[in-house]
């Protein structure tokens, strides 16, 4: 009897897992992958930037040392 009763548990919560897997995503889904885009999407700004900076900066040290050469 006990054996049962553990196996209709078990088959209960498998089944109640298996619909909460569901291919609809809540709202909670969709704000965490906005999210994550968000994140994405700045932290490729700030490298572009930061590439950027780092070229002009380059470029200026490039020119200091011709300079300072002559």
């Amino acid at each position: 009897m006990k054996a049962r009763n553990a196996l209709i548990a078990l088959m209960m919560a498998t089944g109640l897992t298996i619909a909460g897997c569901g291919e609809e995503e809540g709202p909670a889904e969709e704000a965490g992958e906005q999210i994550d885009e968000t994140m994405e999407e700045s932290g490729d700004a700030a490298e572009e930037t930061t590439d950027e900076i780092g070229g002009e900066v380059e470029e200026g040290g490039d020119e200091v040392e011709e300079e300072t050469d002559n």
